[in-house]
């Protein structure tokens, strides 16, 4: 069966006034408070959802599969805060695909109705310092014990996007093995106001424009029931995978956006600017860095809309996904990197949003798996193939 890249007409219609909405709306409120929203004042999120409410295009992936979400939640990526207005950022959107695979009814009802609804947020906490889980998993060292009715988690995470301030956090804890080994992990839900649960410090990174940011989490002590077991105990790699594979994709989604973006400014910039008696954009040099970009956008599109094509499917998709996060990051970047050039010391500036989207987008070549793992999966992976022919 082939790829079909025509998109649906309804997508379409969707994807345009989400383009009006981001335009009109959310442009103007990252502007007013420079895209920095580690400390984004909860009335802030509140207003931009509702007003996507009012314009229709509030939680949007209710509705698409994963194909139909890459052409949306790109639109939507085209401001820093369109992800937030619609309720489709980090970590919340893949917290809901978790919640809605995984979660038991009392706690969809506890849990993923509230988030789908707008109404709080949450966070993913797995990664810890070193020598924890970071790029490897299974280093995983917080650990989960059986106590009278429920368990007892002790350990400190770090870079928890969107901590502060969330309702609650699904938490990866270890109930069997040792750090290193594959599995005995399991997925628990804890509630913020649990005294065993504390928020460290707030992290000081390079981006700034995910709300909440980045935090420190202490699990110290923390006692919760066996209704807050996600799935089944043990299973929580598994979880996981489910969690992981499209929250890559989803990222890529969003942050295809944010380059498409860059290149429009350096495309206005270009027309406008004249150098050497000529518009920047018949000058050879600034030419090429233009078609670059648009190569690499259309091959970023076309890798991520190969692994959602496989994901809808129901097909294993963890190599398409992990090339097509590999490439997005990069190519994001790269453009990104050539918008600053081509306008010069106006996109170093603030008074461009070049110099704020170019700290946004590094990091995305470390989050949800840096470059280099992917590249180490991937090449693994072809072996394997390869030795199965032999």
């Amino acid at each position: 069966m082939p790829i079909e890249f025509t998109v649906d007409d309804h997508v379409a219609r969707l994807a345009e006034r989400v383009r009006e909405f981001v335009r009109d709306v959310v442009i103007p409120e990252e502007q007013a408070c420079d895209g920095v929203l580690h400390d984004g004042p909860e009335p802030l999120r509140r207003r931009l959802q509702q007003a996507a409410r009012d314009a229709g295009v509030f939680a949007p992936q209710l509705s698409l599969d994963l194909r139909g979400q890459a052409v949306v939640f790109e639109a939507a990526g085209y401001s820093l805060l369109g992800p937030l207005a619609l309720n489709i950022a980090a970590p919340d959107e893949g917290n809901m695909h978790l919640l809605a695979k995984v979660a038991g009814e009392d706690q969809r009802t506890r849990y993923l109705a509230p988030l789908a609804a707008g109404e709080v947020r949450s966070c993913f906490a797995m990664t810890e310092p070193a020598p924890g889980a970071g790029s490897d998993p299974r280093a995983l060292s917080t650990t989960a014990t059986r106590i009278a009715g429920g368990w007892r988690i002790d350990g400190r995470k770090w870079f928890i996007s969107g901590a502060d301030g969330a309702a609650f956090a699904i938490c990866m804890a270890r109930t069997g093995g040792d750090p290193g080994d594959a599995g005995g992990a399991t997925m628990f839900l804890v509630d913020a106001g649990n005294p065993g649960m504390k928020i460290v410090r707030n992290i000081a990174t390079l981006d700034e424009g995910l709300f909440g940011g980045h935090s420190e989490v202490l699990f110290d002590g923390c006692e919760v029931g066996d209704d807050a077991v996600l799935g089944e105990v043990d299973r929580g790699f598994d979880y996981a995978q489910v969690r992981l594979g499209p929250a890559r994709l989803t990222h890529c989604m969003r942050w295809l956006g944010v380059a498409r973006r860059a290149q429009d400014v350096a495309l206005d910039r270009a027309a406008s600017r004249s150098a050497f008696g000529r518009p920047l954009e018949e000058l050879g040099m600034v030419q090429q860095l233009i078609a670059d970009s648009e190569i690499d956008l259309e091959a970023a599109r076309a890798l991520l809309w190969r692994a959602c094509w496989e994901l809808d499917r129901g097909r294993p998709g963890a190599q398409h996904t992990s090339m097509a996060k590999t490439f997005v990051a990069e190519a994001v970047h790269r453009v990104v990197d050539r918008a600053v050039q081509i306008c010069g010391a106006l996109g170093i500036s603030a008074d461009a949003p070049l110099s704020r989207l170019y700290r946004e987008v590094r990091p995305f070549r470390i989050y949800d798996g840096p470059s280099e793992t992917h590249r180490w999966a991937i090449a693994r992976r072809a072996s394997k193939a390869r030795a199965a022919l032999r």
